[in-house]
């Protein structure tokens, strides 16, 4: 049977929706102090990781979009400590930040369904990534992220029961 490349772009979509609803039920339900609260010291609480998904995202939504309209354009090494726009991120309500997360991923999801294959493989030029394109950004990403619902799983369970 032949291997469809274009499957794994689409399961890739598929994955950003799904880790977006895990993100939503790990924070259902949570007051804002909870949303906050580092439950180990030093960590980022719920609320932090989920804006950093955000920033992340939109840090990656900028490199897809230039690569997808630029030839083989320049993409900087993004450093989360070095982020000024993430505080302000932070600073805003737990579920403000969530909504926005999540409007801003559906709108990622719509902008990527429809992408030819040649459109994934459109290539841009990272500092650190050799073989650096659409493709290779998304996937990037659903790793990235899943490390940090693994985290939000660490800290909800500080929290109450895991929703279902």
């Amino acid at each position: 049977m032949p291997h469809d490349k274009h499957a794994v772009h689409q399961r890739l979509v598929a994955r950003l929706g799904e880790q977006a609803e895990d993100v939503r039920r790990l924070t259902r339900d949570l007051t804002e102090e909870q949303l906050s609260r580092q439950v180990f010291a030093g960590k980022w609480s719920l609320k932090e990781l989920v804006c950093h998904l955000w920033r992340v995202q939109q840090v990656f939504e900028q490199r897809i979009e230039a690569m997808l309209t630029q030839e083989n354009p320049a993409v900087t090494k993004y450093d989360p400590e070095e982020d000024a726009e993430f505080a302000p991120l932070a600073a805003r309500p737990g579920a403000e930040s969530l909504a926005a997360f999540l409007e801003a991923r559906a709108g990622l999801a719509a902008r990527l369904e429809p992408l030819s294959p040649a459109d994934w493989h459109r290539p841009g030029c990272h500092p650190e990534f050799p073989h650096f394109d659409v493709h290779f950004q998304v996937e990037y990403m659903v790793h990235h992220e899943a490390h940090h619902i693994y985290q939000m799983v660490q800290r909800r369970v500080h929290l109450g029961k895991l929703p279902h």
